[in-house]
């Protein structure tokens, strides 16, 4: 059965009750989706995102946002879906939002009302599976988001210090569609309407159980036994993996317990097509059902996504693992007319907070080449590829244009730059010393030492501090004291206690006090988590790595001295200058 309407009307907020299917006059629901996230209207948001798009494309469906995991009663609240439930633990791996980099409890969570810690469950994905399971018994289940997506193959865990099987096992799912995954759940969801069966290798960006084609080629990974025998393994399992998402016609295939997994190649939406998706009406508000705020909804209401994916491929990163490294740009047109719906809200307070992506100028970057033919693990690193086609002032162009529209009175760059990207044009970071950095400049130079910053797939030293000074004297030039903001990272693999050494001498002698600390966690699916478990490098020479809570506390308080916060994951203490 295909879906309903080709014409389905978009609600002011997706059902989250049976009284608001009611007044849709829906008496089911196509696609039920399930969040560990409060759910905010907003395109930031997955399930927001996903289920306007589905809508969109005719199909009714609802929310479950933040269930309880001790009954099936929120789970079964809107009644069993025609086709299935997608289930996502929410921006963040919930282990990640739970527990610090020394495992510690967090005590508050940006993406709950009230910004309480303990709204999800511990490995979301496999308790919402459950509940599912037991709700809606047979009904197709999809893991989706960041936790499914990082987790889709064999990975290292660093909460348990243990190899675990691919979370599509484990939940005991269908369908894993990982990365930004709107034509897989359209797809998915035509097949399921089409009565076809769900595992098939026509779905784009998919993982699932099933037989290797006869007819495409093939990327072999390590199995999962050999992985669980020799940690080694997991580094090759990782980086073809991280190629296999530029080769389009390509299946990646795992052999586990006698039996394969699947994985298809992405296609991510193209401009015009990621132009209707964030035209759809959201309200960029939480649901009215929720009494308290929402931290996480305040502090991106009035940002704009630009574009997606980062070609900088840091080995650290589960957003470039999660979105890929090309480059998918909106039209100017696009990000105006969004520009310009924010004046119309009730909540409009005349500033822009964020124009940008996972790296800010990266807007309409493109590979000159093709990128299927490609090796390389980063655009920018050892240095700027010369395929890699970014003009930095069209971004420019775009920031001012925004400026222009009536009741916007300031934009500005929150989601930070690449910093060795900035350099290759001295107009942008003038461009961006005189009218969009408010006062601070996030930079993310992560660490000083050369040896660590080949490691983490950065630019040396001597690139951060040519950008410092290019953006010191455009500061003197304008008449503005301005800072950057550096991110650093301790305890990375191959990080030794000369090497932290080195760092703190260089904060000394700037006369920085660094208090934009992470202490680094192995986080699931990416090189660096690979580079932790096994104590090899990309190239199979071995490191030192930081492992126990000692080295690690060591090297943390190196930096940030015993009384500071730590880590966290939503938000990050400032750096300042004495």
């Amino acid at each position: 059965m295909p879906p309903t309407t080709n014409n389905l009307a978009q609600p002011k907020f997706l059902p989250m009750t049976q009284r608001e299917m009611n007044a849709l006059g829906w008496a089911e629901l196509d696609i039920l989706l399930i969040s560990g996230d409060a759910y905010v209207d907003h395109p930031s948001f997955g399930v927001a995102l996903l289920g306007r798009w589905l809508i969109h494309h005719g199909y009714r469906v609802g929310i479950i946002a933040q269930p309880r995991w001790t009954s099936t009663d929120d789970i079964a609240r809107l009644g069993r879906p025609r086709l299935f439930a997608g289930v996502t633990a929410g921006a963040l791996d919930s282990m990640l939002a739970h527990y610090t980099a020394f495992r510690k409890k967090r005590s508050d969570d940006a993406y709950t009302p009230g910004g309480r810690a303990g709204a999800r469950p511990n490995r979301a994905c496999l308790v919402y599976s459950s509940l599912v399971k037991q709700a809606f018994p047979k009904l197709p289940i999809i893991l989706g988001g960041i936790e499914a997506s990082l987790r889709r193959i064999t990975h290292y865990d660093f909460w348990t210090d243990k190899v675990r099987r691919p979370i599509l096992l484990d939940a005991k799912a269908d369908l894993v569609l990982y990365g930004m995954a709107e034509r897989g759940i359209l797809e998915a969801a035509g097949r399921l309407a089409d009565g076809k069966p769900l595992a098939d290798p026509s779905i784009p960006g998919a993982a699932f159980m099933g037989a290797p084609p006869a007819d495409t080629p093939t990327l072999s990974l390590p199995s999962h036994e050999e992985i669980i025998a020799d940690a080694r393994k997991l580094m090759p399992a990782t980086l073809a993996l991280e190629q296999h998402v530029h080769h389009a016609n390509q299946i990646a295939i795992e052999p586990i317990e006698g039996r394969h997994l699947i994985l298809t190649a992405p296609k991510p939406l193209d401009s015009a097509q990621l132009d209707q998706l964030y035209s759809l009406p959201f309200t960029r508000d939480p649901h009215p059902s929720y009494k308290e705020p929402i931290p996480a909804a305040d502090m991106i209401r009035f940002s704009i996504t630009s574009h997606r994916g980062c070609a900088g491929g840091c080995s650290f990163c589960s957003l470039a693992a999660h979105q890929g490294r090309s480059i998918r740009s909106r039209s100017a047109k696009s990000i105006l007319d969004e520009a310009t719906t924010f004046t119309r809200h009730p909540k409009w307070n005349g500033s822009i907070t964020d124009v940008g992506g996972p790296s800010a100028n990266m807007w309409n970057a493109y590979c000159a080449d093709d990128p299927s033919r490609c090796q390389r693990a980063s655009c920018l690193v050892p240095a700027l590829c010369p395929h890699f086609v970014v003009d930095q002032l069209q971004t420019i162009q775009l920031l001012q244009q925004i400026q222009r529209i009536p009741k916007v009175k300031h934009v500005r760059i929150a989601s930070g730059i690449r910093h060795d990207l900035a350099l290759k044009d001295r107009k942008y970071i003038r461009a961006l010393v005189r009218d969009y950095v408010g006062g601070q400049l996030k930079i993310a130079p992560e660490h000083f030492a050369d040896q660590v910053l080949r490691l983490m797939r950065k630019p040396g030293q001597k690139v951060f501090e040519q950008f410092l000074d290019a953006f010191e004297e455009e500061c003197r030039a304008a008449g503005k004291e301005q800072y950057v903001i550096p991110y650093l990272l301790t305890a990375f693999p191959g990080t030794t206690p000369k090497d932290m050494q080195h760092l703190s001498n260089w904060l000394h002698q700037r006369g920085w006090r660094p208090q934009q600390v992470q202490c680094f966690i192995p986080l699931p699916g990416t090189v660096a988590a690979a580079m932790y478990h096994a104590g090899i490098d990309t190239q199979g020479n071995p490191i030192t790595v930081p492992k126990s809570d000692a080295d690690r506390l060591r090297q943390h308080h190196a930096l940030i001295g015993s009384t500071a916060a730590g880590d966290r994951p939503h938000e990050k203490h400032r750096s300042h200058r004495r």
